[in-house]
């Protein structure tokens, strides 16, 4: 039976549906939102398997609507301003109207960007996300945040610089969707699963590091139970971040807990030419890959505050490995180049860096201006000579 976590944030809520083969009553989920049925925008990864897109185009057909499909490239270079313009000029040209529904079928950057075409088309309409990688799953489909990257003159990208606040009515997970899914892609959606365990006493759900370390190897091997309920309760922890705080504006806590690890992250993450494993072909990192980095980083500056001891660094560290996910990088630049990519996040305020940084196991807390040499200390224990 599928798993439903509600969503709710202040009188409005959603329903994250998790289950096995969700994508065949697709269109049963998305009239039950939007009940006047005539029309849909079905945006999805060009990478996917014809037989899913197919699948979920039939059962909105099904359902009633006439489906406007849209292809879009899933890979972070992609994630720009040019690609909301096509998919926004894709839309008008089909002549959808306020309340015809956007799906959004693919990973975190077709959700994003298909989120914000949404939400800024006709000033907004109805979203509904159906994410096809775990980290989608887990992470992005969720909470409402869309957007994209931003390239500046100086050639420099600067992450999720551009976006809006735009909640989806409702999220379908279908697992057997990551059947297909590249196993580097599959293992990056585990860094915030990890994220998420390094919150989770904060967040209603102590045991969840300890139940990802114990079942790790059953998710590797895609089990559908094993991934539903690991899914299920990673939702249940982000709906307790968001609940209360739809727009990262709480002065303690909130949704920027969700954020750790992810301003060393995001600094990484650009950087043309980064790998995990020092092989050049698979530059750049991929998200999870630098959120895991990000989180060991995040440790580091921790304990070098005298904020944790080093059982949680070491723990964190060894899951990540078991995940298959890299701990230490080559080839990083120099700390000041780092620090002035850390600079450029969004959560810094006042010129002043902001890091979520852990204070024990399932607990975290925003840090206003960190001592600079903790957080060196912290980008010293992901460099690899």
């Amino acid at each position: 039976m599928p798993r439903v976590v509600r969503i709710e944030i202040g009188a409005r809520t959603y329903e994250v549906i998790i289950g096995a083969g969700l994508v065949r009553t697709l269109g049963g989920m998305v009239s039950e939102v939007t009940p006047a049925r005539r029309a849909a925008a079905l945006v999805f990864d060009t990478a996917l398997p014809t037989g899913l897109v197919e699948e979920a185009a039939g059962s909105l057909a099904g359902a009633g609507y006439e489906v406007t499909r849209i292809g879009a490239v899933g890979d972070e270079g992609h994630k720009s301003l040019g690609a909301l313009e096509a998919i926004l000029a894709a839309m008008e040209a089909s002549r959808l109207e306020r309340g015809d529904p956007v799906v959004a079928l693919g990973g975190g950057v077709v959700g994003d960007v298909a989120g914000f075409a949404a939400a800024v088309y006709r000033r907004g309409t109805v979203l509904v996300q159906c994410p096809t990688t775990l980290l989608a799953m887990v992470d992005a489909s969720v909470g409402g945040k869309t957007g994209v990257n931003l390239r500046l003159g100086d050639g420099t990208t600067v992450k999720n610089a551009v976006g809006a606040f735009h909640q989806p009515r409702r999220v379908a997970i279908d697992v057997m969707a990551l059947g297909s899914l590249p196993e580097r892609a599959f293992r990056c959606g585990l860094a915030e699963c990890v994220k998420h365990g390094m919150l989770g006493g904060d967040l209603g759900d102590a045991g969840l590091l300890e139940h990802l370390e114990s079942g790790v190897e059953r998710v590797l091997a895609r089990e559908a139970g094993a991934l539903v309920e690991l899914i299920a309760r990673n939702v249940a922890v982000k709906a307790a971040a968001i609940g209360g705080d739809e727009r990262e504006e709480a002065a303690v806590g909130g949704r920027a807990l969700l954020n750790l690890g992810h301003t060393f992250g995001h600094a990484m993450e650009p950087m043309a030419g980064l790998s995990p494993d020092g092989d050049a072909r698979r530059a750049p990192l991929q998200h999870g890959e630098a959120v895991g980095l990000g989180l060991v980083a995040a440790c580091a500056t921790a304990e070098a505050m005298g904020r944790i001891g080093p059982g949680l660094g070491e723990r964190v560290r060894a899951l990540l490995t078991r995940c298959g996910l890299p701990t230490r990088v080559r080839g990083l630049p120099g700390d000041e180049v780092l620090l002035a990519a850390m600079a450029h996040d969004k959560k810094a305020r006042g010129g002043r860096l902001r890091l979520v940084l852990p204070g024990g196991a399932g607990r975290a807390e925003v840090v206003t201006d960190p001592p600079r040499e903790a957080v060196v200390r912290g980008l010293g224990a992901i460099r690899s000579a």
